[in-house]
């Protein structure tokens, strides 16, 4: 391989998806030396605001911000996420590609059909990742594995993630577990707000989209609801299906009174 695997990788529906949800984490992850990454299942052509290459160009700018190692965007229509075999497939080439041990996806419930979607989509890739007898790029066609030709070489050997989490900032449920980010939260923001077609004042969207003024303060309210959860000032939210191990109890860091 030419680069190492990743670590983390996180993914989403769309463009800004990442930095809303789990923006942080990654940022923080990256600060301890893991290797972070974020993979957008569409490229945003869809959105009321800005147009698909704004969309790159805006998402390139907050990658830096988070200090990722790796991203990228596939081609599966924005607004028509749906969980079929060749979306399936397209995931599941790059997973074997970035090897990630961890991959945080999007909670299972939503309000955005592509959000909730993207969940189970991604949960079925990462099972398919890990057939020995299935060449995903064969199945599907090189031609349409991904949206970079260059990640279109074939071979990469069966990988299963070892983790799967979800990240649940867009659904209203108790998290498993948070994550501190109160040293990684002006650096979310900023990450955010390189979205300057989508968190700038203009017509476009007015009725639906809050006031840049009110995005910071909306952003740091939820910031710090996880964060009392957890006893720190801001966290972000998570859901883990498998049990926790505990080795020891008198490590376990949250108070109980």
């Amino acid at each position: 391989m030419s680069t190492p695997p990743l670590d983390i990788l996180a993914l989403a529906a769309h463009r800004d998806d990442v930095e809303q949800t789990c923006g942080g984490t990654l940022l923080k992850m990256a600060q301890r030396g893991y290797r972070t990454g974020i993979l957008d299942l569409t490229q945003g052509e869809m959105g009321t605001r800005g147009s698909a290459e704004d969309r790159a160009r805006e998402a390139a700018d907050a990658a830096k911000i988070l200090c990722v190692s790796w991203r990228d965007a596939l081609d599966i229509p924005d607004g028509r996420v749906e969980n079929t075999w060749a979306n399936r497939l397209k995931i599941a080439s790059v997973l074997r590609e970035q090897r990630p041990r961890v991959v945080i996806l999007p909670y299972w419930k939503g309000r955005h059909p592509d959000h909730y979607t993207a969940s189970i989509l991604g949960y079925e890739a990462c099972f398919l990742a890990g057939l020995s007898k299935l060449d995903p790029k064969e199945a599907l066609g090189t031609q349409h594995s991904a949206v970079n030709p260059a990640s279109a070489s074939a071979g990469p050997l069966p990988h299963r993630p070892f983790k799967i989490v979800y990240a649940t900032l867009y659904y209203d449920v108790r998290p498993t577990f948070v994550v501190d980010i109160t040293e990684q939260f002006e650096s979310r923001v900023e990450a955010l707000m390189a979205y300057r077609t989508q968190f700038s004042d203009q017509e476009a969207g007015k009725g639906i989209f809050p006031a840049r003024d009110e995005i910071r303060s909306r952003i740091e309210s939820m910031a710090r609801f996880y964060g009392a959860l957890g006893g720190v000032t801001y966290a972000e939210p998570f859901i883990q299906k498998e049990v926790g191990l505990v080795d020891d109890l008198t490590l376990i860091p949250v108070k109980s009174i």
